[in-house]
């Protein structure tokens, strides 16, 4: 059986001594030993190293929000892997739909920024999903077929190994909105399709496929019991340690 997975996207919240209470509270949950999933803490930037010493020891694990493909050079404001690598991250959130919408992130942009995060050791956690007019057109698979082909361009068979693929239709992003656990479960199921086509029936079924979108309290069980969905890539609700535990317990 796949382990479920529940990664905490906190994107661009919390400073450092809010990241110091949020973690606190968090770690210190009575229940955390017991936890039955994996539990990925994605602080800013600028908490990562603080991070790594406040959850060294426990059951909790760090990711970045995103990075260069770059291993160094001229390009001021970026992150690279290596210096993830160095405070302490072990995942890192790519293709996320607001750095594709807002940021102009193709679908190369991501691949190559994959592939640098594979070669050091980084695992990424790979987010495709349709727009809502997408979804409108009844042309959701395409989308995902497609950005699944070109995001995972050139990934080998140890590689996909390392991915976690994060389903997170962008209309349910920060809407309130929420993929019923049909649909979710519906291109979940596909993506494993794809998967199988790709690189086998054996790894396909290895694979984490989180949901992303809109993930609380109130929905996290149903949509986490879906037969493809192995956890969730929480925003919002992540930055409230009660929420967030919450939906870990869902588990």
């Amino acid at each position: 059986m796949r382990k479920k997975i529940i990664a905490g996207n906190w994107k661009m919240n919390m400073n450092l001594p809010e990241s110091i209470s949020l973690i606190s509270q968090i770690k210190n949950y009575n229940g955390a030993k017991t936890f039955k999933c994996d539990v990925i803490l994605c602080p800013p930037f600028t908490s990562l190293d603080t991070a790594r010493t406040l959850i060294k020891g426990s059951v909790f694990q760090l990711g970045a929000q995103n990075m260069h493909a770059a291993e160094s050079g001229a390009f001021t404001g970026e992150i690279s892997a290596s210096m993830l690598k160095s405070v302490g991250c072990e995942y890192v959130i790519l293709g996320h739909s607001e750095r594709r919408t807002l940021f102009n992130e193709t679908d190369n942009i991501i691949n190559k920024k994959v592939l640098s995060a594979l070669s050091s050791n980084l695992k990424p956690i790979f987010c495709v999903g349709e727009t809502l007019e997408e979804r409108k057109k009844g042309i959701t698979f395409d989308i995902v077929k497609r950005q699944m082909a070109e995001g995972l361009k050139e990934v080998d068979l140890y590689g996909i190994k390392n991915i976690i693929i994060a389903y997170e239709p962008v209309w349910a992003i920060g809407t309130g909105k929420t993929a019923t656990p049909a649909q979710a479960e519906e291109v979940h199921a596909f993506i494993r399709s794809l998967l199988k086509e790709s690189f086998g029936q054996d790894i396909s079924e290895r694979i984490i496929i989180q949901y992303g979108g809109s993930v609380k309290p109130d929905n996290a069980k149903e949509i986490l019991h879906q037969p493809n969905v192995d956890g969730a890539l929480v925003g919002g609700a992540c930055i409230k340690a009660e929420s967030f535990l919450e939906i870990i317990k869902a588990c």
